[in-house]
């Protein structure tokens, strides 16, 4: 079992309204494993977003608070950190792939402005200016007509070059931008934006909705991130473009050794992308599994229920199954287990008591009382 990056546990996130406390995350525990994807599914409003928001700590306070729990990143607990700690923490080990690009790129600079624009901020380039140097210098000392002093002399400036220490590499501000601008180039290659040199000096509204979620990718991996939470990356996509991102999502995991959580309500993107799934109902985590597993037997009710509904190419049917009823309000969310009103396999503990997440087989959790009765009712 591979090592574990990101461990949330027992947490609790509520919105304060004027209409009352808005329950949105109910306890959650959830674990993301180095190098793998995790799909985290259900339906609209039942906690993703809120869950991603509460590991970057961009909850908007008022009227959102974090009030428990735990969020431990490679053992360091993110909710204890301070907000410059938690700055180093964003873009530079945990980024975020948004579903609209339009609303998180600037109308008014340059492509390749705003992917620099990461780097400048996140990045220290000086590192970069040096490696620059050293390759231009080594570029020279390859033509045969440098004279042996002017080579020896070159040789020395090499070596002095790498024992620096990059912070201490003198740079101007247009040094630093200038080498954030070709590293602009070579992420938006490393997307699959073709003619990145032109894409680089043209504006968000230039772009397709696929190119522009690219150019998003693209500035989320400029530091070599650790984890690259997507949330509903390919939504207003065609599904030709949603194949070609996920693919790319797919790639970048492998090549950079990424660790990645796909937030998304599609079950058919889960099947083709995620190597584990994590479903919520109403800000709770009911059900986690292997993706192969969870298709073959899904263990909860809420699950099984989403996979009926899904409409199968080999069966002919006159009606779509749907879940029945609606969900809950979060501020006053049912008692007990919350989806006990719409399960058909209701009993009086699930209108009582809550259940807790149990793993039933290796490597699959469920919080359902059909399976873990029996402890209750000794």
């Amino acid at each position: 079992m591979s090592e574990s990056l990101l461990v949330i546990r027992n947490l609790k996130v509520n919105f304060y309204t004027y209409a009352g406390v808005v329950k949105a995350l109910d306890g959650i525990n959830l674990e993301l494993r180095k190098g793998e994807t995790l799909g985290l599914v259900g339906e609209t409003g039942c906690g993703k977003s809120v869950t991603s928001l509460a590991i970057m700590r961009l909850v908007p306070d008022p009227p959102g608070k974090i009030d428990d729990g735990e969020i431990m990143l490679r053992g360091r607990d993110l909710l204890k950190l301070n907000e410059n700690e938690m700055r180093e923490v964003r873009g530079n080990v945990i980024t975020m792939v948004f579903q609209d690009p339009t609303t998180f790129l600037n109308p008014v600079m340059t492509l390749g402005e705003q992917v620099a624009e990461t780097l400048l901020i996140h990045r220290d380039l000086r590192k970069d200016l040096v490696e620059e140097r050293i390759k231009e210098l080594s570029d020279k000392l390859e033509k045969k007509e440098l004279t042996s002093k002017d080579a020896e002399a070159l040789k020395t400036e090499i070596e002095e070059l790498r024992k620096l220490e990059p912070a201490k590499f003198h740079a101007s501000r247009r040094d630093l931008k200038q080498v954030a601008m070709m590293r602009s180039v070579e992420l938006l290659r490393t997307v699959r934006l073709a003619e990145p040199e032109t894409v680089v000096k043209q504006y968000p509204h230039e772009l397709s909705g696929g190119m522009r979620q690219r150019v998003i990718i693209a500035m989320a991996i400029a530091c070599r991130p650790e984890l690259l939470i997507a949330d509903e990356p390919t939504t207003a996509l065609d599904v030709t473009i949603q194949a070609q991102i996920l693919d790319l999502l797919n790639e970048l995991k492998h090549t950079m050794g990424l660790s990645v959580m796909l937030i998304t309500h599609d079950l058919g993107v889960v099947a083709e992308t995620c190597d584990r799934v994590a479903v919520m109902y109403a800000g709770n985590i009911v059900e986690i599994a292997h993706t192969d597993r969870l298709f073959e037997k899904p263990l909860h009710p809420y699950t099984e229920a989403m996979l009926r509904a899904i409409p199968k190419v080999t069966e002919r049917r006159t009606e779509l199954e749907s879940i029945h009823g609606s969900v809950p309000n979060l501020i006053e969310p049912p008692s007990g287990c919350r989806f006990h009103p719409r399960c058909p396999f209701v009993m009086d503990i699930c209108r009582k008591l809550k259940p807790e997440l149990v793993e039933v087989e290796p490597g699959h959790l469920v919080a359902c009382f059909l399976h873990t009765k029996e402890e209750h009712q000794t």
